[in-house]
């Protein structure tokens, strides 16, 4: 496939019911500077990302607040508002420092300034996907999720989703709203999740695994993914991402990159298809 032919080939979801994007989106928190903590060394090179994504066919665009923080939200307006035909996420609920922590912070009001302050850097008066950082140990579950509920029925929050939580949580959150995603960290070498996906299927909603392909550490699966890399004559990671969109259909990767080649490496990916026997030898 030639750059010129490259375009997003993945099937789509519907989040939420409603919103319909093509599973294999991009993950925006890469765009920032060194850290995740300011601006990128080179600025209008970041926003060629972001267009040059949409470009491709990625219409299904994940942010923070905390990433940057804020700078990740403003790039994206910048290089993209009104934002026609993409499907924007964004999260709440972790601080920042100059040492780049990360924070958890899921204080109620907090929360409704930090879902306003998105909403004014992106430039929207409703967010398509609000999603609840991390749960924060100090805040009832509950009470941070009741806050993006009623943001919900105030017509400012679109769909809500969660990241970084369990099973448990996801149900106790389902009692009080409806619930269109779970961002959690999972991979070809990272199954922790394995059981919240499971829920995710069976209610069918969307999973956003971050660091999709392991930020590189592909541990004792790499010479598997190797060797299934070199038969179909593509990328370990390319066949990471290809992994992702075939071990589920809620599935919904955000593979992210500052690197137009990378970003065009990672699009071909949904390109790529594994036979029956590679994804079940790569699930073991």
């Amino acid at each position: 496939m030639t750059t010129n032919d490259l375009t997003n080939q993945s099937d789509t979801f519907d989040i939420g019911g409603d919103l319909t994007v093509h599973r294999l989106g991009f993950g925006a928190m890469r765009i920032t500077g060194e850290g995740i903590i300011g601006e990128p060394d080179d600025v209008d090179h970041a926003k060629q990302v972001l267009q040059h994504a949409v470009d491709l066919g990625v219409d299904f665009i994940d942010t923070a607040d905390s990433y940057g923080p804020g700078v990740s939200e403003r790039l994206l307006r910048e290089a993209l508002h009104p934002y026609d035909d993409v499907v924007v996420a964004t999260k709440g609920g972790l601080l920042r420092n100059r040492d780049t922590d990360w924070l958890p912070c899921g204080d109620p009001d907090y929360l409704r300034n930090a879902h306003l302050c998105s909403c004014d850097r992106l430039g929207v008066d409703s967010i398509d996907l609000y999603q609840f950082h991390r749960p924060d140990p100090d805040v009832p579950f509950e009470a941070s999720v009741e806050a993006l509920a009623e943001l919900k029925d105030d017509g400012v929050i679109k769909h809500v989703g969660l990241s970084n939580v369990s099973v448990d949580q996801l149900e106790t959150a389902r009692e009080m709203v409806d619930v269109a995603t779970v961002q959690n960290r999972y991979s070809v070498v990272e199954r922790e999740a394995a059981d919240v996906l499971d829920a995710c299927e069976s209610y069918d909603i969307g999973f956003i695994p971050w660091f999709p392909v392991g930020a590189g550490d592909l541990g004792a699966k790499g010479d598997l993914l190797e060797e299934v890399a070199a038969a179909h004559d593509a990328s370990v990671y390319q066949v990471a991402l290809a992994w992702l969109l075939a071990s589920s259909p809620v599935t919904l990767p955000i593979p992210g990159t500052s690197s137009l080649e990378h970003l065009e490496e990672n699009v071909a990916a949904s390109a790529l298809e594994l036979t029956d026997d590679e994804v079940a030898r790569l699930s073991a």
